[in-house]
């Protein structure tokens, strides 16, 4: 298969890998040289560090290089089969470069976004061939992470939706198909894991070590949400809650902290700064290891997760199956969202929301309609 991607920043240069190592001919296309070479440098210094650890060996490490050429001219994709594009997060230069890639490629060459939230829909729109369109969502890092959320546009013909999905299991990829709306899958159901520790914090109940503490302590997760903010940078992080707030038509639900709004402002944008919610320059403060605060933070920010997840099966966003992968395999949660409302009960997780949404009167705490028919009749997702 002779795959193309557009962009030789970290995203594109890590799903060349991945579709190289998968024994595709890829052809990475980005307008500056100075980024092809840092992309096949990069590239380089990954491969000898799988061999450092025995993962591969220089047969494998030549037979991926030798699979990737780097071009710099459009006109050199005009043989491929799939072309990912995975540059700048702006939907009009999205359109821009799907419309005039679609007069390079045969008319059965597949045309795929790796955008996290923008409209697919939009993007195929903008061809005159938009049944050819699918979103392809790879997580950074591309090469680890084993998600990949497809993403079909109401255009999207069944036999790409089809071809895109066996692809991408070649690939040795789990595939979730999320319907096209606003954050997909992960990015939509993650929000609360920062929104209600933000709001945590803001109300004073708990610092920022405590909270990230309690969420590792008491839930597993690997990191806590205010140290994931710092690692994701809250450029990327805030625009990307500040985006699907707005499309979804400012439900409170997705909206947006001030408080990181701030941080964003002060050019504070986490570890690659040197500050973010952290000063990376001073010793970290060390967070209250109170148990019983810990469990009603944990307990808190779990069922608004829960709720967001349950609300996506709702609506049809995607299967339960594909929801608890993507959040497994997506953004290493140590569990399902819904196999973890099934273990604490459904109907712990409508007393709990009932619970916020009494104290707050905020539609935000609204309880998913899927959980509360669920409890009434006693049910479980899995």
């Amino acid at each position: 298969m002779k795959v193309a991607v557009i962009g030789g920043g970290t995203m594109g240069s890590g799903i060349a890998q991945v579709a190289a190592t998968s024994g595709c001919q890829v052809k990475l296309f980005d307008l500056n040289n100075e980024a092809l070479i840092k992309s096949k440098i990069s590239l380089e210094k990954v491969l000898d560090r799988l061999i450092e650890k025995q993962k591969i060996d220089a047969a494998e490490k030549n037979r991926i290089q030798n699979n990737i050429s780097y071009v710099n001219t459009l006109n050199d994709l005009s043989d491929s089969d799939l072309v990912i594009e995975a540059i700048v997060e702006n939907l009009e230069v999205k359109r821009k470069v799907f419309s005039e890639l679609e007069t390079l490629v045969s008319e059965n060459t597949i045309l795929a976004s790796n955008t996290s939230s923008l409209s697919i829909t939009s993007i195929a729109a903008s061809c005159q061939k938009p049944e050819r369109v699918i979103g392809i969502h790879f997580f950074n890092p591309a090469p680890l992470m084993q998600l990949v959320e497809v993403v079909p546009a109401i255009q999207t013909s069944e036999e790409v939706l089809n071809k895109t999905v066996q692809t991408i299991s070649d690939w040795k990829k789990v595939v979730a198909v999320a319907k096209d709306t606003p954050g997909f899958i992960v990015n939509r159901v993650a929000r609360p894991f920062y929104s209600e520790s933000l709001r945590i914090l803001e109300e004073g109940f708990a610092d920022m070590a405590t909270i990230d503490w309690s969420l590792k302590e008491m839930g597993g997760f690997k990191m806590g949400p205010f140290e994931l903010m710092d690692f994701i940078g809250h450029d990327v992080n805030y625009v990307v809650t500040e985006t699907v707030f707005t499309a979804f038509y400012f439900d409170p639900r997705y909206k947006p902290s001030l408080t990181q709004k701030r941080l964003v402002e002060a050019g504070y944008l986490g570890r690659k700064s040197g500050r973010g919610f952290y000063d990376y320059n001073k010793e970290l403060p060390k967070p209250i290891e109170d148990r019983i605060k810990a469990q009603e933070i944990f307990d808190r920010v779990l069922v608004m997760l829960i709720n967001e997840a349950a609300d996506a099966l709702f609506l049809n966003i995607a299967s339960a199956k594909d929801i608890d992968n993507a959040m497994t395999k997506g953004v290493n949660y140590p569990k399902g969202l819904l196999a973890w409302a099934d273990e604490k009960g459904i109907n712990w997780c409508v007393e709990k929301l009932d619970e916020l949404y009494n104290e707050y009167h905020e539609d935000r705490y609204r309880c998913s309609p899927i959980l509360r028919r669920m409890n009434k009749e006693n049910k479980t997702f899995f």
